[in-house]
């Protein structure tokens, strides 16, 4: 069976994290990003889908190179494009720079949540993805041993 992948960025606010940007869809909460174009990378795609759906562009953004989420899942037999596909999802971190009017083309709405874990937002993507931002945050504060 053929893996659909979708690739995105979990976009964030402050330094330590004070906030993260989802979109609003209908039903639910959810990042900006999509399925991958021939030849893309993941990186290129997850920044290509931040701009077309937030209007954030690379330049205003700092990449955090050492994050990488990614997880499997099953579609639902409902989904309109991949119905019963698994999915694979990679989501990229990066921190805004500076303001930026978020301009909505494919969701409701968008929101800054405020990051204060554990969070309870969306089961089967945001709070996995949220706990391993959490795990990556505590693994950097951890000193060496080399210190």
């Amino acid at each position: 069976m053929a893996v659909v992948k979708s690739c995105g960025v979990l976009v964030v606010r402050g330094n330590p994290i004070k906030e993260f940007l989802l979109m609003k869809h209908a039903d639910r909460w959810d990042l900006p990003k999509g399925h991958m174009d021939p030849g893309e990378s993941e990186v290129e795609c997850a920044l290509r889908e931040l701009e077309e759906e937030t209007g954030i562009q690379y330049g205003d953004l700092e990449m955090d190179a050492s994050f990488r989420y990614w997880s499997r899942y099953t579609l639902p037999t409902t989904d309109r494009r991949h119905p019963g596909q698994r999915k694979d999802l990679i989501i990229f971190l990066a921190r805004l720079l500076h303001d930026v009017e978020i301009q909505v083309t494919e969701h409701l709405d968008y929101e800054w949540f405020t990051w204060h874990p554990p969070h309870d937002i969306q089961e089967q993507t945001i709070n996995p993805l949220l706990v391993a931002l959490q795990e990556h945050i505590d693994k950097a504060e951890v000193p060496s041993d080399d210190s």
